[in-house]
């Protein structure tokens, strides 16, 4: 911690008190919708794996409904409303939405800061568009809008309750405002889950009466080509890869890869790293650096092993090298959560009771 910065961070602490204070007295306008409206967000900056967790619940309610998620769309190059069609890129909608639309073409996803405004806008889409429920991605701040139901994510690594305000910490607010969320789910937790670690995380959260905890782990997949059609590959085994002694280059632009580097440590003794900044925009000197870091490796048995979220970024890239194509694949994951079924209920019963009083009133 640096002691320099805690002025800063009081004084960020202030602004951020002084608005809740406003929303919670009805001072800043909320407003909420006539269809379910689920929240997932966190309360520390980037690396909590709320686009997972999104599309376990696109997964989860997209049998039984029209879903449509609802981000920022960060570091997109555009503004306003857009609603992803057959043209977006990760420049136009951002990396996490871009992904979510392409693994989930039966789905709406749209950007919009204004989540109030995006909102209305699915609302008007026509009857066989219009959402039966909206997945607000990374609202918990966007308080604006009062959400049906609120998902907190929290690292495991790094638990808010030691943790501290930004600039000195990663709090983007007050661990103690985890009291907004109805569920509280701690993930990138060890798997299989250990019951001691779970006990001592919730002996230390303290939540309310209304909140429910859950704890989340990654189920890590079979590696996939980015470039398929370079690549008749259709899927390639780790498994495999390590019988044979492959060598790995790490390629991430995401917020804390320290589980993947651990995982893939175990399918080779041989793991180089090209590791950038969250949502990184790659260059053309990031893809020089790419290109010399492979073309360094020694072993002629080697791979590049990427993150989903920035294997939709590469494919953007008119400028990727082709020699490496046929090279490059990117690691999927799924989320694994601990009282799984008491998770799914809690789910499906709120989204089928918002939706059962809503046709009572």
């Amino acid at each position: 911690m640096n002691k320099f910065l805690l002025p800063f961070a009081w004084l960020y602490g202030l602004c951020i008190w002084l608005r809740n204070k406003l929303f919670d007295r009805n001072i800043l306008p909320v407003e909420a919708f006539s269809i379910p409206v689920i929240s997932i967000g966190n309360i520390t900056v980037g690396g909590t794996g709320k686009t997972p967790h999104t599309e376990y619940l696109i997964r989860l309610l997209g049998k039984k409904y029209k879903i449509a998620v609802l981000s920022r769309g960060y570091k997109r190059k555009t503004s306003g409303f857009i609603r992803a069609d057959e043209n977006a890129n990760s420049r136009s909608i951002g990396d996490e939405p871009l992904q979510m639309y392409r693994k989930f073409p039966e789905i709406t996803v749209a950007v919009d800061s204004n989540r109030k405004r995006g909102i209305k806008n699915l609302l008007k889409l026509p009857p066989n568009k219009r959402p039966d429920v909206v997945l607000l991605d990374d609202a918990f701040q966007h308080r604006y809008v009062k959400p049906s139901l609120s998902l907190l994510l929290i690292n495991s690594n790094q638990p808010t309750y030691n943790d501290f305000l930004l600039p000195v910490g990663r709090l983007r607010e007050p661990a103690a405002n985890h009291v907004r969320a109805d569920i509280v789910i701690f993930t990138k937790c060890p798997y299989p889950f250990d019951p001691d670690f779970l006990q001592s995380i919730e002996a230390n959260l303290h939540l309310k009466t209304h909140q429910q905890l859950f704890f989340s782990a990654y189920g890590y997949k079979s590696l996939l080509p980015v470039f398929s059609e370079n690549n008749p590959i259709r899927k390639e085994s780790l498994e495999r890869l390590k019988k044979e002694d492959f060598s790995f280059l790490l390629l991430t632009g995401f917020a804390h890869p320290e589980d993947m580097i651990a995982y893939l440590e175990n399918f080779t003794s041989d793991l180089h790293q090209r590791i950038y900044p969250d949502h990184h925009a790659f260059n053309r000197k990031n893809i020089n650096e790419i290109r010399l870091a492979f073309k360094a490796i020694g072993n002629d048995r080697k791979i590049i092993v990427t993150s989903e979220k920035d294997a939709v970024r590469l494919t953007d890239i008119s400028y990727f090298p082709d020699e490496l194509k046929t090279f490059i694949y990117y690691l999927p994951i799924e989320v694994i959560i601990n009282k799984e079924e008491l998770f799914i209920q809690k789910i499906e019963n709120h989204v089928a009771n918002f939706k059962r009083n809503r046709i009572l009133a």
